[in-house]
């Protein structure tokens, strides 16, 4: 797929990660160039180990690359600082983990309201609500994780992803923790939202079945791009 520098919510041009280590400087990535289109949904395939979860990192500005540069709607990570990054994130992403990464003193509405507030949308408490009832846990608003299962945990993982409506969603081996049955459904939950919703969609797997829905593939192995259209 092709993207005219207009329709591009992302793009990393020769990206490299490197990492001090005892034997010396470790190569995570290198020259890792792509170009995602508005609405593209995107998988990013391979074995453990060949860099995707630190490529995710470098795309969403969580981590800093050692070369190269990423823009993100527009925008030169590189440029800005933490701050800066934080608030273009609260704004424009979403995150779904496999380790869901709920707060734990939070109740699930409250777990979904977080971004909405930091986003400073308006009702949060009531569109919280609705996003988890489109989920299928209207009657858990008032639960803690630890009293939800793990495919619970994981709906309200993304509700709370979707819910400041994110223009680019990232998605990193969602169904890690959960049993094949529960991770099917939640699949089919995160595939019918983005659809509905028109995200760009950033998906991290090993499981190139999950990869099937996707627009595009692309591998990645040791580090580097070895298959798939880069742009």
């Amino acid at each position: 797929m092709s993207a005219e520098t207009d329709d591009l919510i992302l793009e990393t041009v020769c990206l490299g990660k490197r990492v001090p280590s005892p034997e010396g400087e470790l190569m995570i990535l290198e020259d890792i160039s792509l170009r995602i289109a508005r609405g593209e949904k995107l998988a990013i395939v391979g074995a453990s180990g060949s860099g995707k979860s630190t490529l995710l990192g470098l795309m969403a500005g969580l981590d800093d690359a050692s070369e190269g540069r990423v823009y993100l709607d527009g925008h030169d990570l590189g440029t800005l600082d933490e701050d800066g990054r934080a608030a273009l994130r609260a704004t424009r992403v979403g995150f779904v983990f496999q380790s869901f990464q709920l707060l734990p003193s939070l109740t699930a509405v409250e777990n979904v309201m977080l971004p909405i507030e930091l986003a400073n949308g308006a009702s949060p408490e009531s569109s919280a609500g609705a996003i988890l009832e489109r989920v299928g846990l209207a009657h858990r608003l008032q639960h803690y994780p630890r009293q939800l299962s793990g495919g619970e945990q994981q709906r309200v993982a993304i509700a709370r992803a979707f819910a400041s409506e994110p223009v680019l969603l990232f998605v990193d081996e969602p169904t890690g923790n959960l049993d094949t049955k529960t991770g099917e459904k939640i699949v089919e939950l995160l595939f019918d939202l983005n659809r509905e919703r028109g995200t760009t969609l950033v998906l991290v797997t090993h499981d190139p079945r999950l990869a099937e829905p996707c627009d595009r593939t692309i591998e990645l192995d040791g580090g580097r791009l070895v298959n798939g259209e880069a742009s």
